[in-house]
């Protein structure tokens, strides 16, 4: 920074920034300041620069914090940047490219010093930094201006009230970037913060104001996904000596200083993103989604969160509420389309479901769309490739449909509408199926993997619900996903028979048996297994009436009996054990599932029915069993109607503030945190 520097390794040598961060004090109204504004660096194009640059900034505001108390620079930088700003929206208006050029470069530098300070020392600490005032000895004043407060309300004015032009994009999305540097304590500390002064200044005083036009301003840069300015557009001359001012406004943008990173995600694996298109919409959305999820104040609900809850469409004409604070109106097909077309990132799929949850005017109005395929394909795409995704993403997505499915009329209109060729479907040419068939196809795939690969009960539980809630609507199931319904009842009746073998007779118990089978061959240990089986198939019926009476103890004593005899090894607990009950969950479930399409929509499902009776034997074993006799022997007994309703867990910002920040941490562009200092969450081993 400065006009003398070329690399990013000379920044700790700077004059300037060695003048900026030293031991005298420069006034604020000083040619230093034009001097240092003029950057003549390349902007950082990769991971491995921004961290250089990270680094670098390092050592300037270390010298900084030890000499500010003295020199007030700091509070002098924040001065020129917030007197610049009065006139930013004249400069946009007049084409004032030095200016805005100038104004950028000074946030840029407030930007990467205030992250580094913030990773180094407590936000009490930090204020002092901001609240200093250059007294004569024996002086003291008592009402020093808080330039912390004062910068953010310039932040919050800046992102609402600049218009998006070419030359103004880069300090746009600076600002943003500020913003999201400013709310990153929580980084560093593994517990949710609850109250803090950026909380603070964010839900009262002059900020508050700004609460609903902010959040408007964000979504609008989601909805327009604005594209930076093409490269080489508003470049300054390139001076022959090499100085000069070589980083230009709008050329930070195309010589990569927005370039995406990823270095790992939240203890589990993160999709690649992909190329960037639109880095204002991409921080614009992180920073919205990190302001809904911020704590209630104690004496305070979260104003961001309210006006997300409440804002409605620009064509609804009726009045609001004069008890809902925080209102604005927003193009909602706008919106809809937006997010259709974005849910391939984390973040707009975090939108999508934070807006259906908490905004009632939103979801009325998604629901009643008659082009839900936009939206609904996306999401099973991503429930279909759930080993590329992360699993945040997958509960998400699955939650979304989970919501979705709680609407009777969504339920019907999805078997309505009529798909051809899903080429991302690879297990089986689908040259013609509805939507609401597809949805159960995918889903029963995700039950299916969640039951064979992570095993995570939070999300089959979820998956299961989705379908009961789809159950009583089921209408011309196409005859593959009739099929699959049937298949996968199966696969967990025969899973669950082969559980109770292995849990009842183990070999390790079959002394008797095993002796006799020892002298055969190599085929004697299949033997001895078949054995077993065909003696619990041929006793289940007594075998469940036995569990109809003492079902949960006899499990336990079995349990407990494998477990003591394998604890002399140290030998884990074997997964058949775990699984039985899970496995009975899911039976039971799926049985309801199939018995209330049959109560409700009889008549519309052939293809059901006739995958039922090829399978009938199978389910005939399991007549009399305890947990799905009911079912089982009264399936022709209307039962009431299958519904789940989502409901969030309680302390929801457990889950959900993490979840954000690895998003910044993941995605935010032109933004680096070193790995070694994250708190909040676990970093990936790679």
């Amino acid at each position: 920074m400065g006009s003398n520097s070329s690399r990013i390794g000379d920044l700790p040598k700077n004059e300037y920034l060695k003048k900026l961060s030293g031991t005298e004090s420069v006034s604020e109204n000083d040619p230093f300041w034009n001097q240092l504004l003029s950057f003549s660096f390349p902007a950082p194009t990769s991971s491995t620069e921004l961290k250089l640059l990270e680094e670098a900034t390092i050592s300037v505001c270390r010298s900084l914090v030890e000499n500010n108390p003295r020199t007030g620079n700091l509070g002098a930088l924040i001065k020129v940047f917030l007197s610049r700003t009065k006139e930013l929206k004249l400069s946009a208006e007049c084409q004032n490219h030095i200016f805005i050029w100038q104004t950028h470069n000074a946030l840029f530098i407030i930007c990467c010093l205030l992250k580094v300070f913030i990773s180094e020392m407590s936000e009490e600490e930090l204020q002092l930094h901001f609240t200093y005032e250059e007294k004569s000895p024996g002086s003291y004043s008592s009402d020093s201006e808080d330039l912390l407060e004062e910068l953010l309300c310039c932040l919050m004015q800046l992102i609402t009230d600049i218009p998006l032009l070419d030359i103004t994009y880069e300090i746009s999305v600076e600002a943003i970037s500020t913003m999201v540097v400013f709310l990153s304590y929580q980084l560093f500390h593994k517990e949710v913060l609850r109250q803090s002064i950026s909380h603070k200044y964010l839900m009262r005083g002059p900020c508050l104001p700004y609460t609903s036009k902010l959040v408007k301003t964000l979504l609008y840069n989601f909805i327009r996904q604005e594209k930076p300015p093409p490269p080489g557009a508003h470049v300054f001359p390139q001076q022959s000596d090499g100085g000069g001012l070589l980083y230009g406004l709008a050329s930070g943008v195309a010589t990569g200083l927005w370039t995406v990173f990823t270095l790992g995600g939240v203890g589990s694996k993160a999709a690649t993103p992909p190329e960037l298109s639109s880095p204002l919409a991409n921080q614009s959305l992180l920073l919205l989604l990190v302001l809904a999820n911020l704590t209630d104040a104690p004496d305070a609900p979260n104003p961001y969160r309210q006006a997300i809850m409440s804002f409605k469409n620009t064509q609804d004409s009726s009045p609001f509420p004069s008890s809902i604070p925080h209102t604005f109106q927003i193009n909602f097909n706008s919106l809809y389309t937006a997010l259709c077309e974005q849910q391939t990132s984390d973040q707009a799929t975090l939108l999508l479901y934070t807006l259906l949850h908490q905004n009632s005017n939103i979801r009325t109005y998604m629901l009643a769309r008659t082009d839900m395929e936009n939206l609904v394909l996306p999401i099973l795409e991503i429930l279909y490739h759930v080993e590329e995704r992360n699993s945040h993403h997958v509960y998400m997505a699955l939650i979304i449909l989970l919501i979705l499915t709680e609407d009777d009329g969504f339920n019907r209109s999805i078997h309505e509408v009529i798909l051809k060729n899903i080429t991302w479907y690879s297990e089986r040419v689908l040259t013609e199926i509805s939507l609401g068939s597809l949805l159960i196809l995918v889903v029963i795939r995700t039950i299916q993997y969640n039951m064979t690969r992570t095993r995570d009960k939070y999300l089959h539980t979820n998956c299961l619900a989705a379908l009961a809630n789809m159950s009583a609507q089921f209408r011309s199931l196409h005859q593959y996903a009739a099929q699959r319904i049937i298949s996968y009842t199966c696969r967990h009746l025969r899973r669950y028979v082969y559980v109770l073998d292995k849990l009842y007779f183990p070999h390790s118990h079959c002394s008797t048996l095993q002796h006799c089978f020892s002298t055969l061959s190599d085929n004697g240990e299949e033997l001895l297994s078949l054995t077993c089986s065909h003696i619990l198939r041929s006793y289940a019926s007594s075998l469940f009436s036995l569990l109809s009476k003492k079902h949960n103890k006899v499990l336990e004593q079995a349990t407990q009996s494998l477990r003591g005899s394998l604890s002399s090894n140290d030998v884990p607990l074997p997964d058949y054990a775990q699984d039985l009950n899970v496995i009975e969950e899911v039976i039971r479930m799926m049985l309801e599932i199939i018995n209330s399409c049959l109560t409700n929509s009889l008549h519309h499902n052939p293809n059901l029915v006739y995958a039922l009776l090829y399978k009938r034997d199978l389910f005939e074993q399991f007549r009399t069993h305890p947990s799905f006799q009911d079912i089982m022997q009264n399936i022709d007994l209307k039962f009431p109607e299958l519904k789940f309703k989502y409901v969030e867990e309680e302390q929801p910002e457990e889950f959900f503030i993490p979840y954000v920040w690895s998003l910044v941490y993941n995605s935010a562009v032109g933004l680096y945190w070193n790995p070694q200092d994250i708190q909040l969450f676990t970093m990936d081993s790679d």
